[in-house]
């Protein structure tokens, strides 16, 4: 957070290693020889993490889920490649077909699911605990 308690600056340095864990792992993603499902599994486990630190105390606004889903959609764009449309012609991926690959499960959803878990562990802390305290 900064002085304006807000954390834009923090979702874009997030975003920045987001994108540095998947160049660091690029030729895994970019493979021919490993399967959509590995490269989802891929996904969601070296890169998710980066990106969602501490996501359970972030106030989200929509500017922020969209940049968290245009970052999203821009990793798994890049992972997928292009769609085929004929023997010569080739298109970049919509954004439902992205959403079908994912089935739905995209980043917003999982901090969400993350921050109701966090409120569940905060609900279940004794109330003399700091944190209790500060809630």
């Amino acid at each position: 957070m900064n002085s304006d308690n807000s954390i834009e600056e923090e979702i874009k340095e997030m975003i920045a290693a987001g994108n540095k864990a998947y160049h660091v792992h690029k030729k895994l993603f970019t493979s021919k020889l490993i399967s959509r499902n590995v490269k989802i599994h891929l996904y969601n486990t070296l890169i998710h993490p980066v990106v969602t630190y501490a996501s359970e105390t972030w106030v989200f606004k929509e500017s922020k889920c969209k940049k968290l889903m245009i970052f999203e959609r821009k990793i798994m764009r890049k992972v997928f490649g292009p769609t085929r449309i004929e023997e010569v012609c080739w298109r970049i991926k919509t954004n439902q077909e992205i959403n079908d690959i994912l089935k739905g499960e995209n980043i917003i959803g999982f901090i969400k699911k993350q921050r109701l878990n966090w409120l569940g562990h905060v609900e279940r802390m004794s109330e003399d605990n700091n944190v209790k305290k500060n809630v």
